[in-house]
């Protein structure tokens, strides 16, 4: 028997550093790490020892003969990634190559405790003053312009994904620890400058996101009723920032312009029985209104073809596997249905297998006796068509243009980071500038996170980031790198 990992992955590679066989993939140093949703587990070379499950942060890993309901395709998604990615330099199944140990930088013991301050409670964030504690004798102050601590974790994960959000409490645990302070409702350039924090610590993290949507590029987009993403994600996590009318759901249709698992958290949320999320986080205000919704049905657009949707194989069985709502690919371009029926490795694909085919006809309405999703492929934004506010859309592809009325137009095509005061900001890439989390002419300033890299890579992915950019940190303050409080270039005493 093996262990299979499933859905609720975090991707931060705990269960990586316990496996005493090598067995869990993509690793840390391997190219393919970021680019997957989950991690798996090799069935062939596990030996059953389940210290993967002891050490996964949101309980996302179970032997493959307790896989039950929604959960069982997992044992056949963890050893599909095996038959495409086989381990390199492995002659039989628990033989898969190691690399050579890598150790990290000593600390000079007469290294004085830094004061370090962090600049954001996310995942990054956390992951970042995770590493300062349990490997430095650092002291932290951690800061975060909303009254809650979370950040993406917060106020980024659907609340129906309840062992997601779990590793919320992990970092929660780190809130106690005696080197670490924690102000909330401070804001870098309102409350405090980015030179005033340089000025009072050894040295500043930024860990502050990517908190603007990436935009359409297509007229009508700024009509009302256009929303992005994150405006929808806000409002059912209850964000401050987002008021309680920021969706429409008046509507009988919702059109979501992009297919990763964002949008389909939005889909899968906004045609959700409302009774079944009211055990869950989601903000009360949200769940009255969703109780109240018109909402027939939610259409999921994605420019190119299924192999290349953006969202991972977990999300398409979460919407798979629900009861009392229909999901429904249209296939009115041929290209669609040649897809599914010919790449059968790739794993969104072999879910589609299961999912109903239907030419739809976008001249009438939604179907009133029923909620359902439907997942359009090979279409590419338009325009946003309305007046005075959205009617529609206009997508175009290799049939036509079609017209798609809709009362509601989400934009679900990514993050884009914004530039913070006193930091230096890279348009083209909406990120800071930076060598290996070295903010560029900032000695002592640092980042980490989406406002690092770009808005890619999951929870997870955070940690090995969090770690380069501490490793930096602590090899400049052994090398003497750190400058004086208050003598850094550009800042006062």
């Amino acid at each position: 028997m093996a262990y299979a990992i499933t859905q609720t992955c975090c991707n931060d590679a705990s269960c990586v550093a316990v496996c005493p066989v090598n067995c869990i993939h993509p690793t840390p140093d391997e190219p393919d790490f970021g680019t997957t949703d989950v991690l798996h587990v090799d069935p062939r070379a596990c030996i059953d020892c389940g210290a993967c499950a002891d050490a996964c942060p949101v309980d996302a890993i179970f032997p493959v003969d307790a896989l039950a309901g929604p959960l069982k395709p997992y044992a056949r998604i963890n050893a599909d990634y095996y038959a495409d990615h086989p381990p390199a330099g492995a002659s039989a199944p628990n033989l898969h190559a190691w690399g050579p140990p890598v150790f990290a930088r000593p600390t000079p013991s007469d290294l004085r405790p830094l004061d370090v301050a962090v600049v954001g409670t996310g995942p990054a964030g956390m992951y970042t003053v995770q590493h300062l504690l349990l490997r430095t004798s650092a002291r932290v102050t951690l800061f975060d312009r909303l009254p809650v601590a979370g950040g993406l974790v917060r106020y980024g994960v659907a609340p129906d994904h309840p062992s997601t959000r779990r590793i919320g409490e992990s970092f929660a645990r780190l809130h106690d620890h005696p080197r670490l302070r924690l102000r909330l409702g401070v804001e870098v350039g309102v409350h405090v400058t980015a030179d005033e924090l340089a000025a009072r610590h050894d040295a500043v993290v930024y860990a502050v996101g990517a908190a603007s949507a990436k935009p359409l590029g297509v007229p009508g987009e700024d009509l009302p009723g256009s929303i992005a993403a994150t405006t929808a994600v806000s409002w059912y996590n209850g964000h401050p920032d987002v008021p309680d009318d920021a969706v429409d759901l008046s509507c009988d249709r919702v059109v979501l312009v992009g297919n990763g698992n964002v949008a389909l958290d939005v889909a899968r949320i906004l045609t959700a029985d409302p009774e079944t999320l009211a055990g869950t986080p989601i903000a009360p205000r949200a769940l009255a209104r969703l109780r109240t919704s018109r909402v027939r049905e939610v259409v999921v657009l994605g420019r190119r073809g299924p192999a290349a949707a953006a969202c991972s194989a977990s999300e398409l069985l979460a919407l798979v596997e629900r009861d009392g709502v229909d999901l429904v690919v249209d296939a009115q371009d041929p290209r669609t249905a040649h897809a599914v029926d010919t790449s059968a490795r790739d794993g969104k694909v072999l879910v589609l297998h299961r999912v109903a085919r239907e030419v739809v006809d976008w001249s009438a309405p939604p179907p009133a006796d029923r909620r359902r999703v439907v997942l359009r492929f090979h279409s590419a934004p338009v325009a946003v068509l309305g007046d005075t506010r959205v009617r529609g859309l206009r997508v175009t592809g290799p049939v036509g243009d079609v017209e798609i009325a809709a009362g509601q137009v989400v934009r679900a095509v990514g993050h884009r980071g914004t530039p913070l005061p006193g930091l230096p900001f890279d348009e083209d890439t909406g990120t800071v500038p930076h060598t290996a989390g070295r903010v560029r002419d900032r000695p002592g300033t640092y980042v980490v996170g989406w406002a690092k890299r770009g808005s890619t890579g999951g929870i997870g992915a955070n940690r090995t980031c969090a770690e380069e950019t501490v490793d930096a940190l602590v090899e400049d303050a052994a090398d003497g790198g750190l400058p004086a409080r208050g003598r850094r270039s550009g800042r006062a005493r």
